[in-house]
């Protein structure tokens, strides 16, 4: 497989609204949009088991969501018609496809074996992310057994990942979501914000003489990155003294040797990623070094091996029986013929309690775009907003809203078959929530239904229930290392085919440019003294002015 010199043009040559299976799905939606799904699984006794998909050990029930056969019928010819199979295999051979930046997007080389071949400008890369991968592992191993030792002798018993965007929300995310298989001696630990509170509370009770910090930036100049990485080192050296102690207590994950040298990381400790995997993307290469050193090199690899099965899935398995395009194209029925404009994750595992937080990423900075491929502005929504938390939590917050509210916000329930932790009947409590969350979003209670309860008639209406309100099951046997890939994994390509048929570029991100730059110009100017420089407009000057008089 080989890149191409320059970036392929899209396959479809009409406006995304002009397709056929589009305005097809516009005349269809008028005949769906006021049919229940009470009537739809009364008409088909076994949808539930019809609309069932089993797949790379994950059993997706998709039969709640308000589609026919022939809403399918139509989602798949979209998926056809908008070139989805074509840009896929462009994803996978290593071409350029994020246009803007004129970059391959290879993640997926990420977790490939060794036998692989993947080819970018006439290289293959995937012996090159195994020896990164083996220096990792080499690297964990050396600081899990206490062959790696501080500066003053002492063994690490505490890693820091000091990293943003990217490079904060996957580490932490795996971290917390392989809690069970990580070492429980050891004490990790995640610093992104900026804010001086995240450094200090993260540091506190610490002693330096056992703390590594892994400092996670690939330009080694992020701003909030770097500023956190020098309170590390002063935090360090406060206790440490020697200038020498540096390459002991901290490592780099990052692609400019020479900043990484300048700040006193040895770079034999530096690892490095490629500039065809995208920050949000990256919680499969050295940017999960931290992961790895908490759940060791062999899980690391089980949760590749996961990514991986689920990457050949995408890849091979007919559309129709295809779980990431099946959930991208329901994602997209929903935000543009029923107009939802969010989607909430619901794990009801609490492990995952980071999950929708690292999805927020994964989906909106990939998705949310305005301008096609091509640079024409969109007249369709793009990248519905993702949130959510774990169950059962939920159910006592933000469930009221789903359940009665006007907003029509689509779910995905995750669950799994064995717990990790069993006490009692936790679990089966559990998952009967799952399932009776599903039951009572789909089908309601009617007023019949509660005045047969013997409700009286003023109440009636504030307990009934009206339903018709979609939603996914997914349900996986154990939250294991394997399982973790399959899922950032599925959601990845599902972010993918909602890309693809709105037309635009899923892994850029330029809307994080505009205020990078103002905030590095305001940072200068809160410094100053007189009043502020003229060039802003007046609510952001009186906002400087009043900072400067109060900071202290």
């Amino acid at each position: 497989m080989s890149a191409s010199a320059t970036a392929p043009q899209m396959s479809v040559n009409e406006p995304l609204t002009q397709l056929p299976a589009w305005k097809a799905l516009e005349a269809h939606y008028e005949s769906m949009r006021n049919r229940h799904l009470r009537e739809l699984f009364r008409t088909d006794p076994e949808r539930g088991r019809r609309l069932t998909l089993e797949a790379e050990g994950i059993c997706f029930d998709y039969s709640k969501h308000r589609v026919t056969d022939e809403t399918l019928r139509l989602l798949l010819e979209l998926a056809e018609q908008s070139g989805l199979r074509a840009r896929l295999d462009a994803m996978f051979s290593g071409d350029r496809i994020n246009i803007t930046e004129k970059r391959a997007v290879l993640h997926t080389a990420l977790r490939a074996p060794r036998n692989a071949t993947i080819v970018v400008d006439g290289k293959n890369v995937v012996p090159e992310v195994h020896e990164v991968l083996d220096r990792m592992a080499g690297f964990s191993e050396r600081v899990r057994s206490g062959a790696w030792k501080g500066f003053t002798g002492k063994r690490i018993r505490n890693v820091i990942n000091v990293g943003i965007g990217g490079s904060d929300l996957g580490p932490v995310m795996a971290y917390e979501a392989l809690r069970h298989y990580s070492r429980r001696d050891m004490t990790f630990r995640f610093v992104s914000n900026v804010d001086g509170t995240d450094f200090a509370e993260a540091t506190q009770d610490l002693d330096a003489e056992e703390t590594l910090f892994v400092i996670s930036s690939k330009t080694f100049t992020t701003l909030e990155t770097m500023t956190n990485a020098q309170t590390a080192r002063e935090w360090a050296l406060k206790t440490l003294k020697d200038e020498k102690a540096i390459a002991k207590h901290f490592v780099a994950v990052s692609t400019n040797a020479t900043e990484v040298e300048k700040f006193g990381i040895d770079t034999a400790n530096m690892f490095g990623f490629w500039d065809w995997v995208g920050g949000r993307y990256s919680m499969d290469s050295a940017i999960g070094l931290s992961t790895m050193i908490a759940v060791g090199p062999e899980n690391f690899r089980r949760m590749l091996a996961g990514f991986h099965a689920m990457d050949q899935h995408f890849r091979t398995a007919p559309f129709e029986k295809n779980l990431p395009v099946l959930m991208g194209l329901l994602t997209v029925w929903y935000a543009d013929f029923f107009g939802a404009e969010t989607v909430a994750v619901l794990p009801y595992e609490q492990y995952l309690k980071r999950f929708p937080a690292y999805l927020q990423q994964l989906t909106m900075e990939s998705n949310g775009k305005h301008v096609t491929l091509g640079g024409e502005r969109v007249n369709y929504q793009t990248g519905p907003i993702f949130w959510g938390e774990p169950g059962t939590n939920g159910q006592h917050s933000f469930y009221q809203l789903i359940h009665q509210g006007t907003r029509l916000i689509p779910c995905d329930f995750i669950g799994f078959a064995k717990t990790l932790n069993p006490l009692g009947n936790h679990h089966d409590l559990l998952l009967a929530n799952v399932f009776a969350q599903g039951e009572a979003l789909a089908f309601g209670r009617t007023a019949e239904d509660v005045r047969a309860e013997g409700t009286p008639d003023w109440l009636v209406p504030h307990r009934v229930f009206e339903g018709n309100r979609p939603s996914s099951t997914l349900l996986l046997a154990e939250l294991t290392p394997e399982a973790l890939g399959k899922l950032v994994a599925l959601y990845e390509h599902s972010v993918f085919t909602q890309g693809v048929i709105w037309q635009i570029d899923s892994f850029d991100q330029w809307g994080v440019e505009l205020g990078k730059v103002l905030a590095k110009k305001i940072i200068g100017e809160l410094g100053a003294s007189g009043p502020a420089a003229g060039s802003h407009d007046s609510s952001t000057t009186a906002l400087i002015e009043w900072y400067r008089k109060r900071r202290g």
